[in-house]
């Protein structure tokens, strides 16, 4: 017999993982793309003999950092234990880091973990050239990729100077359409989305002025009643306060301009306000609708006015103010034997001594009542809003030709959407589509889009009717329905009907001043709604020191 040497095994093939990234549509269309990423790691992996065995993809990425969710599971996985490859292939060394010395520090790392990075196209060895040549690679790349991104910017700087739309996602009531083209490339601006912008403006009402149910509400009010009538975002999730609340401060939809470059890309940072470019937009309100939601919003912020105040159980607080200094008058209280007795007092003498302001006290129960009868009696008397209606008759006839077309882009949304579901339906009769989950979920959104134009359309049309049919009959409704609001129930509820249609009053030592606008109270009086804001004044004469705070006798 006769003993030999045993035969060894055969050595494992190498464990490749490929890490293909695009991060432009530029790049995804070019050389480099990812089916051409693929091709050529695996061509080449198959060439060394290696397997294959994972494959990372990460498309719309940056190299420039590390902030790549599929990049850092990849890195995870080297690290992990149970290491499933060997080696990580791609297609050169800028797909996987544009940033010199982190991917060399990054290479480094992976090798003491066993796994090797090689690239398809660039060297990839150990000994000290190939090392100091990929590193000088790296550098070049960066600085590449830092030279194009300044040409980018550029680039789409000049198109945001002549007016163009450079591809973020635009606000709710916009949608992006193609404005021009320059050979392959396409020029394109914003346009209002009729279906969107309806909901935009019923946002902006509903906090102003309510439903025809209500008064106005506020952010969390109107959230929930969006929410709750069937309302959606454009990505048909439920609406948020946050969300909202951004949208009722936007001032792009009252001043037609959007300003392009306000944040830094990369860290949210604000930029300086020189560099940054006003793009024409098309406004879907008016400035003075913004100017009165904003007012409503700085008085109820909890920074400028204090919940207790707002919501708390006097009734002209947060209204209230020092005609000499402009503080809020405050609620404050004395109390003689067994007899307690309320006062409005100035706040800025109170809280900063009489240097600031010599300070003025007011009986509660007097300025209550001043107020609440010269606003009913004054303010809503009906042959003062007989001649509201006729300002508000002029500037209806001066809309309706904005409104009519409107209710035409509208009606033209609908008979678009209804023609798509129709021509869907047919379809999948003829059997030349199949009804899969995606066909399901498009046709559900399409119902969406279809329900809300004609929820749109409809409360347009109720609104244009309401307002051709305003009478003096219903002037001297409205007028007694308003008194009755003020005048009656809960301190809470009459303090927010009295807050619809006056937004301060100045508290001076001979006259008492309620201040507001007309705009508003015909813009509720036209929707035979709760007015929301401010209505033109009226001056009570009084005497400071006389009947209104006499101190109770002892």
């Amino acid at each position: 017999m006769s003993f030999g040497s045993s035969p060894t095994a055969p050595e494992a093939p190498k464990r490749a993982a490929l890490y293909l990234r695009v991060s432009t549509g530029r790049q995804a269309a070019g050389e480099v793309s990812l089916p051409s990423q693929r091709e050529l790691t695996r061509r080449y992996c198959e060439a060394q003999g290696w397997l294959v065995t994972e494959e990372y993809v990460e498309p719309g990425a940056s190299a420039t950092d590390d902030k790549r969710p599929v990049f850092q599971r990849m890195l995870e996985d080297a690290r992990s234990s149970e290491r499933r490859f060997d080696i990580i292939c791609v297609h050169s060394f800028s797909r996987f880091y544009r940033n010199g010395a982190e991917m060399e520090l990054t290479i480094r790392q992976l090798r003491k973990h066993g796994v090797e990075v090689v690239s398809t196209t660039q060297p990839t060895g150990h000994d000290p050239s190939q090392e100091l040549m990929r590193q000088i690679i790296g550098i070049f790349d960066e600085y590449t990729s830092r030279e194009n991104g300044k040409n980018v910017v550029r680039v789409m700087r000049e198109s945001a100077k002549q007016g163009f739309w450079n591809g973020a996602t635009p606000p709710l009531g916009y949608r992006i359409v193609e404005a021009e083209r320059r050979g392959s490339k396409i020029k394109k601006k914003l346009d209002v989305d009729p279906v969107e912008a309806e909901l935009v403006r019923l946002i902006f009402q509903l906090y102003l002025e309510g439903d025809d149910t209500s008064g106005p509400m506020g952010v969390k009010a109107v959230t929930t009643w969006l929410n709750g009538n069937g309302y959606r975002t454009r990505k048909g999730a439920t609406f948020g306060i946050g969300p909202l609340h951004r949208i009722l401060k936007n001032p792009c939809y009252a001043t037609g301009k959007w300003p392009y470059g306000r944040r830094d890309s990369r860290t949210g940072g604000m930029h300086d306000p020189s560099n940054i470019i006003e793009i024409p937009i098309p406004p879907i309100i008016s400035m003075e609708l913004f100017e009165q939601v904003q007012a409503r919003l700085a008085m109820c912020n909890p920074r400028v006015t204090p919940p207790r105040v707002v919501n708390g159980p006097t009734l002209l607080t947060g209204l209230a103010v020092c005609a000499s200094c402009g503080s809020g008058m405050s609620r404050t209280g004395t109390r003689r034997g067994d007899k307690a007795y309320s006062y409005y007092s100035c706040a800025g003498c109170h809280q900063k001594g009489k240097s600031v302001c010599k300070g003025r006290h007011v009986r509660l129960e007097k300025l209550d009542e001043i107020v609440i009868e010269g606003v009913a009696n004054k303010l809503l008397a009906p042959k003062r809003l007989e001649k509201i209606l006729g300002e508000l008759i002029e500037r209806a006839s001066a809309k309706d030709l904005a409104v009519a077309e409107r209710r035409h882009k509208l009606e033209g949304e609908v008979t678009k959407v209804k023609d798509k579901l129709s021509r869907l339906y047919l379809a999948i009769e003829e059997g030349v589509i199949e009804l899969d989950g995606d066909l399901k979920d498009r046709i559900e959104r399409l119902k969406q889009e279809r329900d809300l134009a004609l929820a749109s359309l409809e409360r347009l049309v109720e609104q244009t009717a309401v307002q051709k049919n305003v009478t003096p009959d219903k002037v001297t409704a409205f007028s007694k329905l308003m008194r009755e609001k003020i005048r009656s129930g809960d301190t809470q509820t009459r303090k927010a009907w009295l807050g619809s249609v006056i937004s301060r009053i100045e508290v001076d030592d001979d006259a008492i001043r309620v201040i507001g606008e007309k705009p508003v109270l015909a813009a509720a009086l036209a929707a035979q709604n709760m007015p929301s804001a401010n209505v033109s004044g009226f001056v009570r004469k009084w005497r400071a020191r006389q009947e209104s705070n006499l101190r109770p006798q002892a």
